[in-house]
This record gives C-alpha cells, sequence and structure tokens, in this order.
C-alpha cells in the first residue's frame, strides 16, 4: 500500500488513541532530505517499505501504523560520509585518542555524576559486581554524562545505513547489521508505545504520539541512543527500569543508565574482582608483537606470558591474588606515530574484562580508555586477594582497601597520565 494512502486512512482511526501531540522530530539540528538523485530516493522508499512490510507480517504490526511513523523518513548524506573507513594514509594514534576522552573536563563531570549517585552507583556495584568507576568511565566517554548524545533522528540513521550504506568492502555486512538495527528499534518503540506484539499479553492500545516520538528521538550518527549510548538491539536486551519508574528511560535518567550498563558488562562476562589490561614489560616488547595478532580473543595463559616475560608475578596480585595461573589473556597493540612519524606501539595483556569493555565498543583504543578513565577516579587495577589468602600474608584486601576509598571518591584528585 502507498505510504501517503494508508497514512491517511489510519491517522483517522489513530487520532482517537493518540492523547501527546506530535513532538517536533528534531529542534537542535533539522535535518533536511538531501538525497542524491530522485533514483536514490525512489530505491530508498522501496526498500524501506518492503522492510516494514516484512515486520508487520513477522510481527503482527499493522502496516499504516508503520508507514506513518516513516512517512517523513529520509536519507541523510552526511551520515554516509561519517561512516567511510579513514583514508590509506591515516595512521591510527592511541596518544591522540586518549587525550581526547582521558581529560580535566570529562574527569570533573565525572567525579559530579559520582557524587550526585553515589548511593544507587553503590548499589548497583553489589548487586552486579561492576566497578562503579567502571560504569561512570563508560558513561563519561560516551557521552559526557549526557551532554553529547547525538543529533540525529535515530529512524533516518538507521534508514540511511540500512538501504544506502556507501560503497565500501563491508558493504552488505553492514546495511544487514543496520537492517536488523532498524527492525529492533520498531519493535523497541511499538511495545514502548503500549503495542502488543505476539510474545506479549498487553491489553493497551498502541499511542500512536508515544511511538513516533520514539522512533523520531535523537541518535549518535551510527544509531546508538541516550547516556550510555546503546543501540536498539541493547536496550532491547541488556536495558533495564534503574530508578524503578516502570520505564527505561536511557536519556534522561541516570539511574536506568547506570543500571544499564551493569548489566551489559555483567551479561557479556564481568568477572567480579579482576584486573582489566597490564602493560608489557619493557624487555619483552618483541615477544608481544610477535603474539600481537589484532584478534580479541583469549589465547594465551598468564603462565605462558609470565614464563615469556611479558608479565611478571607482582603484576596485580597475579600469584596471591584471583588470577589463577591458567587464566586466559590476549596481547593488545595501540599504535601511534612518534613525533617524528615513525610508526610506534605501546602493547598491553587484555584479560577477560578487557574482553568485556571490547564487547561494549570494538576497539581496543576504547577499551584501555575506559580501563584508564576509571583509574583515574580510583579504581584499582589488581585482583581482589582472597580472605584466606590475606590472613596468611597479614595484608589489607584490595576489597578492603576499595571499600575505604569508595567513601571518598568523588573528592580524590584524579590522575591524569
Amino acid at each position: 500500500m502507498n505510504f501517503r494512502i494508508s497514512f491517511l486512512l489510519f491517522a483517522l482511526a489513530l487520532a482517537g488513541c493518540s492523547s501527546a501531540p506530535t513532538q517536533p522530530s528534531q529542534s537542535q539540528q533539522p535535518i533536511v532530505n538531501q538525497t542524491d538523485d530522485a533514483l536514490t530516493e525512489a530505491r530508498f522508499s522501496q526498500n524501506l517499505n518492503d522492510l516494514l512490510g516484512q515486520v508487520s507480517q513477522t510481527q503482527e504490526i499493522p502496516l499504516p501504523a508503520l508507514e506513518m511513523g516513516f512517512l517523513d523518513a529520509k536519507t541523510v548524506p552526511s551520515i554516509r560520509k561519517l561512516v567511510l573507513p579513514p583514508s590509506g594514509t591515516f595512521k591510527k594514534n592511541w596518544l591522540v585518542y586518549r587525550k581526547r576522552f582521558i581529560e580535566p573536563v570529562r574527569l570533573k563531570a565525572g567525579k559530579a555524576f559520582w557524587d550526585q549517585n553515589q548511593a544507587f552507583l553503590s548499589q548497583v556495584e553489589q548487586e552486579s559486581g561492576v566497578p562503579a568507576e567502571i560504569i561512570v568511565a563508560i558513561i563519561g566517554i560516551e557521552t559526557i554524562y549526557g551532554r553529547q548524545t547525538g543529533n540525529f533522528r535515530v529512524k533516518d540513521v538507521l534508514s540511511t545505513l540500512a538501504f544506502s550504506y556507501p560503497d565500501t568492502p563491508n558493504k552488505p555486512a553492514r546495511e544487514q547489521l543496520f537492517k536488523d538495527q532498524l527492525k529492533e528499534l520498531i519493535l523497541m518503540c511499538w511495545t514502548e508505545a503500549g503495542g502488543k506484539l505476539p510474545s506479549q499479553n498487553s491489553s493497551q492500545g498502541v499511542n500512536g504520539a508515544r511511538f513516533s516520538a520514539c522512533l523520531n528521538q535523537n541518535s549518535s550518527y551510527a544509531g546508538a541512543i541516550g547516556l550510555p549510548q546503546f543501540m536498539p538491539s541493547s536496550i532491547r536486551s541488556f536495558a533495564v527500569d534503574g530508578d524503578g519508574d516502570g520505564r527505561i528511560d536511557l536519556k534522561q535518567s541516570p539511574k536506568d543508565a547506570i543500571a544499564s550498563v551493569a548489566n551489559f558488562m555483567k551479561k557479556h562476562g564481568w568477572q567480579p574482582g579482576m584486573p582489566i589490561s597490564f602493560p608489557v614489560q619493557a624487555n619483552a616488547i618483541s615477544e608481544a608483537k610477535l603474539l600481537a595478532d589484532g584478534e580479541p580473543q583469549l589465547k594465551y595463559t598468564v603462565q605462558e606470558l609470565i614464563e615469556k616475560g611479558i608479565l611478571t608475578k607482582q603484576q596485580g596480585d597475579l600469584q596471591t591474588g584471583g588470577v589463577e595461573p591458567q587464566s586466559k589473556a590476549f596481547i593488545v597493540d595501540l599504535p601511534y606515530p612518534d613525533k617524528d612519524g615513525s610508526d610506534q606501539v605501546q602493547y598491553f595483556v587484555g584479560l577477560n574484562n578487557f574482553l568485556t569493555i571490547v564487547q561494549y565498543n570494538r576497539s581496543y583504543f576504547y577499551a584501555q580508555s575506559v580501563a584508564e578513565f576509571a583509574e583515574a577516579l580510583g579504581y584499582r587495577n589488581q585482583s581482589v586477594v582472597p580472605v584466606e589468602t590475606s590472613n596468611k600474608i597479614n595484608r589489607p584486601t584490595a576489597t578492603t582497601e576499595k571499600s575505604k576509598s569508595k567513601k571518598s571518591s568523588p573528592k580524590k584528585k584524579a590522575k591524569t597520565s
């Protein structure tokens, strides 16, 4: 059915159950339809219409409702440019990346955010095992605690990348990824508006204005939403109602964002009390270089890396703490050009918790930045020493040390290097 015909028919029927006025699509930065040509626009509309038809059929959502929600959807050429890979002359620069995120403004904002949510962060840490410093670091790096959540309508972003992704070698895979996210967005918004999906027993009628507002909410240029920048599939799978108001709001509720980040990390294998990463010993750089293959997979045991001189027994209580000698790890390589333009690399050993952060954002730069941001907030990057072991060696446990520091953590002087 044609978008506009079905819209007119469905609008009359839906008007009676929509109590809220439709919100402006994007007040901060209006988006203008700048499609390349009429053929591109026609192809975009047809592909989107086909997807809506599939979703309507498989999820039992009225097609006119979907068509009305996407009536003004458009491609955004600037998004296509933003997802292009860097040029062949571009050099990754870990030092520049780190400086962008581990800097005074974010650290100050992080301590303020911690201070404002200290009780809830402590509660979530106790329940999930994910340190408050890690949660605060992730939200700070993602959006500076809600200051930078994106200025694109999420439905335009996902539609553009699903049906008009730039010509790159991985175009088919990327388009499929964003088609899947577009479907997840529709299901998320339909449920949020009170719609009924086959797996639900809700008897509420759909709120058309709420459905439209959800589709039109702001996102990043990749379709990530809210303080923690969750994609629609992650919102549906891992977001939780932290403040207990009966709904999940990652844009306005810090408690929902905090609880959702912790739940994501827990569900992706965060190991409570375990370290994240350790720098490779200076005299073993060449050995580490041989093992660095860029694959985020736990391959080598801690014992093997100690024997190769890449780690030492003293790092992070590897022998007296909770990290077993057979625990798995991998080599993390962080390249950067020196002042002369020559290629240099900083190497780390990533443990399981480093890999968990990589699941949040598939970037070694990102994961190590989270680790170092957390350390700047007071995170102790070492294993928690078991009680029976601490009694033998007669020294306080890392848990005790952390408990003492947690009470004053918002007032700590942050490390900046």
